[in-house]
């Protein structure tokens, strides 16, 4: 029977953590009992190492799924065995050392001449409301780094060639002591290339790469609104060493309306009637995204009552189908009359009876007053 502890209580997560879980577990871990913290301390150094292991199980689907089922007596039977040292250790985790400690510890070389993806670009644009409603196409101006056309990304003057770094051999790496460990850091001759530029590009001055201005055609598609993003493929900046380019994102913003206002796909939009069309309903025009359309207002029609016009809305990103506009009705009360209209007011509120106050009354039999003088 196995004397081993197991992986999931080494770690201190559950057996039901994603792999999210188990890395920052492990870096809890690792840091702990990292041996250039504990030197000397051979127990830091197990644990160092059983933390190691359990990781090393738990991160590969196919070996937890193993060990879920069969325990540590699985895992031997299929061939595993375990670090040898700590060798192992940094050799298959160097990448993640790399993250914990800045340094690769030992780990595997990385040149820096090797293909990199180019930088994603940001670009912040603003558009007027009815661009965002039904989209529009545009140019934008960008300046970023792309390949010296002279040297075509190599760094050398025409017909040079690099020679290989005589302080790393070529590796791009230069090696030195930290505790028990040997770590590797990038060659400060070459910047960790691996290559000498003897004779370099006069255009990008042994760069590789020279920034340009450029413009870029923007297909902005309907209902965009503040907040989307567009992603333009390969519009980013160039990669080193004939990497891919980087890709561009398109930020949006879109002002304000003067009458309209946006809730998703659906347009809000207030219209000022008066009593008297609230009162008797009539037939009014209305502005839409597609021009004025006429609007039938009911009678007694109430302040705030609201109106829908289907399809009149923004057009839907993901279907595009168009929303509704929503018209919500104020109704304006006068505030100069003529004498004739007061007269029929005063008509209109004695019909009204007992439905005005009494303050009301000795105001109407004053204005009455005044109209029979």
């Amino acid at each position: 029977m196995s004397s081993k502890r197991d992986y999931y209580d080494i770690l201190g997560v559950s057996r039901e953590a994603d792999d999210g879980q188990l890395k920052t577990a492990y870096r809890k871990q690792a840091l702990n009992f990292h041996p250039d913290r504990n030197p000397g301390n051979k127990e830091a150094e197990e644990k160092f190492k059983e933390a190691a292991e359990a990781y090393d199980v738990l991160r590969d689907p196919q070996k937890r799924r193993i060990y879920d089922q069969y325990g540590h007596q699985g895992l031997e039977g299929s061939g595993f065995s375990g670090f040898g040292g700590f060798e192992d250790i940094f050799s298959s985790f160097g990448s993640i050392f790399e993250d914990f400690f800045g340094f690769g510890g030992g780990g595997g070389r990385r040149s820096r001449n090797q293909a990199q993806r180019g930088a994603d670009l940001r670009y912040d644009m603003t558009l007027d409301f009815m661009a965002g409603a039904f989209g529009t196409e545009t140019e934008i101006n960008l300046e970023k780094m792309e390949t010296c056309p002279d040297c075509e990304g190599s760094r050398c003057a025409p017909g040079a060639h690099p020679e290989t770094c005589r302080q790393c051999q070529g590796a791009g790496q230069v090696s030195r002591s930290q505790g028990f460990f040997t770590v590797r850091t990038a060659c400060p001759r070459c910047r960790g290339t691996g290559q000498s530029i003897v004779d370099p590009c006069r255009r990008c001055n042994g760069a590789g790469q020279v920034r340009v201005h450029k413009k870029v055609a923007v297909k902005i598609p309907a209902g965009v609104d503040t907040g989307s993003r567009l992603r333009l493929n390969g519009e980013g900046e160039a990669g080193a060493s004939g990497g891919p380019h980087g890709d561009l994102y398109v930020f949006i913003q879109v002002e304000p309306h003067d009458f309209f206002q946006r809730d998703g796909i659906h347009v809000i939009c207030q219209v000022e009637i008066s009593f008297v069309q609230a009162a008797l309903g009539d037939t009014i025009e209305v502005p839409t995204l597609d021009g004025k359309k006429a609007l039938k207002v009911p009678k007694g029609t109430q302040y705030g009552d609201v109106f829908r016009f289907s399809g009149q809305g923004i057009p839907s990103l993901r279907t595009g189908s168009r929303g509704d506009q929503v018209i919500q009705a104020l109704i304006k009360t006068p505030t100069r009359l003529s004498k004739k209209q007061e007269q029929v007011l005063v008509e209109f509120a004695r019909l009204e009876k007992g439905k005005i106050s009494q303050k009301l009354k000795n105001i109407l039999k004053g204005t009455t007053e005044k109209v029979a003088r």
